[in-house]
């Protein structure tokens, strides 16, 4: 019998979804062109993306989560109700 450490699980990465990113940018009244340049990518990275024609890399994604948040939107994880956003509030 070895000694063996706990095993430690990485929280849930948070996953965005196409809508939430349209919805989001909508929340905060944001272009393709505004969420891609406060993220450090390109309009056409996001746009490929809300259509659905490419999926993103994951630090591409965390690039964009990023960005929204900052912004203050809050990220929904997905339920039985579905993923969502929603301003956060003031502080």
């Amino acid at each position: 019998m070895g000694d063996t450490a706990p095993v430690r699980q990485m929280p849930h990465a948070k996953i965005l979804l196409p809508a939430q990113c349209r919805a989001a940018r909508g929340l905060i009244n944001w272009s393709q062109g505004e969420l891609a340049d406060r993220a450090g990518v390109s309009r056409s990275t996001v746009k490929d993306f809300e259509t659905e024609r490419h999926a993103l890399h994951h630090s591409t994604e965390r690039l964009l989560i990023e960005a929204i948040e900052a912004a203050g939107v809050r990220l929904i994880a997905a339920d039985e109700a579905g993923a969502g956003v929603r301003l956060a509030r003031p502080r």
